[in-house]
């Protein structure tokens, strides 16, 4: 029995490239609470947080941006090119991060947790859970990922790659490993396989219907969007967006790999959709798609409100909204229902901020809402 006893913890791990994050979030699709432990560690270092001045201290000022703010690259070319001062950086980081998750564990509704950590069998976090679950890919997926999503030169992401310890001595650790190869719908069903194996059969699967409207003369319902569901919202995207690329099925199987779905049907067919993901504690909703033919300003409140519901469940601080122009000019809407346009500069907390940046898409509008005043991070 781990740490929480009242809770069932996986602990996933991997070498970089090896598609722990793809994993993680399809646990979160069958009902578990993910924490992304590398981004609790990236928040640990932020400005202002506990652990930047010892960072500073240690590796000198020439690691910060022009803002203050660390620049991860420069530090990760230090520290992952000398065995030494990774060692230094993780003892001032991991002990902020173990402090963090056990925050979030405490605070959390769900009962499996799942914690994603590169270093989870370094630290100490793996005796405190109840399974070890390990992602695995062979060596050039892992080079051909990194420069293709994380935008790494071929160098760099090979360097990533070899400073890491081999890849079996993680998996030799692992009671599940996840041979992350092959297509979005094989990983899925060997997660889901895995899955049933650890939630009893009482727990099912959260309900598709999240709940039914009605407004003036129709009623809508919104759902909880599931891959079974990948060819209709393949066949809106298509509808609503004919001049960008052409969606497959197999496209937005893989696009649960990254993000969640709610969906608005009226008369059982589909009309819109907002997809949006929890990173880091900020919620992020990254598409919106209405129909015409639906009264927006009717529709996407209760979408948006469902969205919210979901996210404080999660523990999220804030709420990222990026509107496509057509929907930013509902200003009295997004009002009433607590947003206000800002562009990343203004937001003053350092984490939603960046995540404002990374998350940012072209034309579109960014609203925001703080969700909670008292900041789940602001004890450590």
């Amino acid at each position: 029995m781990g740490k929480w006893p009242e809770k069932y913890v996986i602990g996933l791990t991997g070498n970089i490239g090896t598609g722990k994050s793809v994993v993680r979030r399809m646990l979160e699709h069958l009902g578990a609470y993910g924490i992304d432990a590398d981004a609790l560690a990236h928040r640990a270092i932020a400005k202002n947080a506990p652990g930047y001045q010892p960072v500073v201290k240690m590796f000198g000022r020439w690691i910060l941006n022009d803002d203050g703010e660390i620049n991860r690259a420069r530090l990760g070319k230090i520290v992952f090119a000398d065995a030494e001062a990774m060692k230094a950086l993780e003892e001032i980081v991991h002990p902020l991060v173990l402090s963090a998750v056990d925050i979030i564990i405490s605070r959390s509704r769900q009962r499996v947790i799942v914690i994603e950590a590169i270093k989870l069998l370094e630290t100490n976090i793996h005796a405190m859970c109840d399974s070890i679950w390990v992602t695995a890919a062979p060596r050039e997926t892992q080079i051909q990922r990194l420069v293709k999503n994380r935008k790494m030169s071929e160098s760099d992401a090979r360097q990533r790659v070899d400073a890491q310890p081999p890849a079996h001595l993680k998996t030799s650790a692992a009671m599940v490993v996840i041979e992350n190869t092959g297509t979005f719908e094989q990983t899925w069903q060997r997660v889901v396989a895995e899955w049933q194996k650890i939630v009893p059969q009482t727990e099912k699967e959260p309900e598709a219907l999240v709940s039914e409207r009605k407004e003036k003369q129709f009623t809508f319902q919104i759902l909880r969007g599931k891959p079974g569901n990948s060819a209709e919202i393949a066949d809106l995207y298509n509808r609503l967006r004919p001049a960008a690329r052409k969606y497959s099925r197999e496209d937005v199987m893989a696009a649960f790999g990254e993000k969640a779905f709610l969906l608005l049907k009226v008369d059982s067919r589909l009309r819109g959709l907002i997809a949006w993901q929890v990173e880091n504690l900020v919620s992020r909703t990254v598409d919106i798609l209405m129909d015409p033919l639906v009264e927006a300003d009717q529709c996407l409140p209760a979408l948006v409100e469902e969205m919210e519901k979901a996210s404080r469940d999660l523990q999220s601080e804030a709420s990222l909204v990026f509107v496509p122009k057509r929907l930013a000019g509902l200003e009295l809407m997004w009002k009433k229902i607590g947003y206000k346009p800002v562009n990343p500069p203004e937001i003053s907390v350092s984490a939603w901020q960046e995540a404002a940046l990374e998350s940012a898409q072209p034309d579109s509008v960014l609203y925001f809402k703080q969700l909670r005043q008292d900041r789940v991070m602001r004890p450590i």
